[in-house]
């Protein structure tokens, strides 16, 4: 059996069918080189504080630096990643790691590392967003000319400009920027919370700054500093930041879901708006003619899971009292999921977009459908001096007129419309608003 942190009072082993069920290290091997980080820390505190000699604190960094350079690769013998590191430190340098958790506990020791991890993600998950955000300006700009019908409802609404259906994406994504930069920002490095009550070191010794050990283990963080814990209980327990991460992701992942679902719909032999490139699709087992958005179902499902990750650890968290409790454990497959999941999808979602087509002459046949213009039609009567309500009730009376008498608003006759719409219009303006590039260009509180 590896050997454990805890366990000195214990007469008995642990009952297999317990070591099972309690153990992590098969996912928390994930935080490795973090919480080899945060020992690297921890050791240069105790050197400060004077628990180690200069000597001991260059040994131990030193073999810590190494296992977390090394491939690192989890051994389901030992009860979480914690304790496989602290024995292959063992191996080492002996006896001297036996010191290494002085003024130390699993319960700040997991928290850090989570942090960090969290702080790295998050720092991927913002370049990941903003390459699929260039994506997206790319496509927009190489289709900047094409109108489409814009959709409430999923009916026929008015005509838009592709580039700003593309670009209200684009800004939901550069909005989740700003979420994760938050996000990150947020989150507060701190040590000396020990189990629950504090340590004896000083709190000025926890004043340390990790960039340099940050550099060693090939972490891509600047900026990371150790600060004195200002709360030790509200540091072991509190888990916030998780639920911000989670929740970062998930707005992510509603909004990837979202995009997936329009193109999907786009791609329908109904719809026809856009060609999405083999390389992003599967075929049928039964049925060679199928070409299949696999990717972007499974973009639209896997918010669908995340969803539940973050409703699953709030779900954990909400009654457990203060300060730290096992069910914290639990915060880590649905955080790693999360994380892993969306960054993979802006991936493959930027790979998609890069590659596809409108099928311009498919959606030029949309537009032909008259009733995308009719709000214009209000407007253009309002301009005349009546009423927004009279002027929707009257077009919405010769919309009926079209549909029961089976005529194309724009060849009524000019003396039936004016009977129609009353007062004095111009049939040669009435046309004139049928027409996709006048009527997109009619709105002025869209900045262009």
């Amino acid at each position: 059996m590896a050997k454990k942190l805890w366990g000195g009072r214990f007469k008995k082993k642990t009952d297999p069918l317990v070591e099972k069920f309690t153990k992590s290290i098969h996912y928390d091997y994930k935080l490795a080189k973090y919480d080899i980080l945060g020992s690297m820390a921890h050791v240069a505190i105790l050197g400060k504080a004077g628990y180690l000699t200069a000597g001991e604190v260059s040994k131990m960094q030193s073999a810590l630096a190494t296992i977390g350079n090394g491939k690192f690769s989890p051994d389901e013998s030992y009860e979480d990643v914690h304790s496989q590191i602290q024995d292959m430190l063992s191996s080492k340098i002996g006896d001297l790691s036996l010191k290494l958790h002085t003024a130390r506990s699993r319960n700040d020791q997991v928290v850090f590392a989570t942090k960090v991890y969290c702080k790295a993600q998050l720092a991927e998950l913002e370049k990941l967003l903003a390459g699929f955000v260039d994506a997206l300006v790319r496509l927009a700009k190489a289709n900047k000319d094409i109108i489409m019908p814009g959709f409430t409802h999923m009916q026929h609404a008015q005509p838009i400009y592709l580039k700003d259906y593309i670009g209200a994406y684009i800004m939901m994504l550069e909005s989740d920027i700003a979420k994760v930069k938050a996000a990150a920002s947020d989150i507060k490095l701190t040590m000396g919370a020990g189990a629950v009550a504090g340590t004896p070191i000083a709190a000025k010794n926890y004043n340390v700054s990790l960039d340099a050990y940050a550099k060693k283990l090939k972490i891509p963080l600047s900026g990371l500093k150790v600060n004195p814990t200002k709360n030790s209980i509200y540091d072991v327990s509190e888990r916030g930041f998780v639920a911000e991460a989670l929740n970062v992701t998930v707005i992510i992942a509603a909004h990837l879901s979202r995009l997936a679902e329009d193109m999907i719909i786009w791609s329908t032999k109904e719809f026809d708006f856009i060609d999405i490139d083999e390389s992003f699709c599967t075929g049928s087992s039964l049925m060679p003619q199928k070409k299949n958005p696999d990717v972007l179902e499974l973009v639209r499902g896997c918010a669908g899971r995340m969803y539940g990750n973050r409703i699953g650890f709030l779900a954990i968290m909400k009654g457990l009292p203060l300060s730290y409790n096992r069910d914290m454990q639990l915060d880590k497959e649905p955080l790693f999921d999360s994380f892993e999941t969306v960054s993979v999808e802006l991936e493959v979602m930027a790979g998609l977009v890069k590659k596809l087509k409108f099928n311009k002459d498919k959606i030029g046949a949309h537009l032909e459908d008259e009733s995308l213009y009719v709000t214009d039609l209000v407007y253009y009567l309002v301009d005349k001096g009546v009423p927004f309500k009279t002027a929707h009730n009257l077009v919405g009376g010769l919309v009926q007129y079209s549909i029961d008498n089976s005529i194309a608003i724009k060849h009524i006759p000019e003396g039936l419309l004016k009977k129609l719409l009353i007062g004095k219009i111009s049939k040669k303006e009435i046309v004139k608003r049928f027409d996709p590039k006048f009527s997109v260009e009619l709105k002025k509180s869209i900045k262009r």
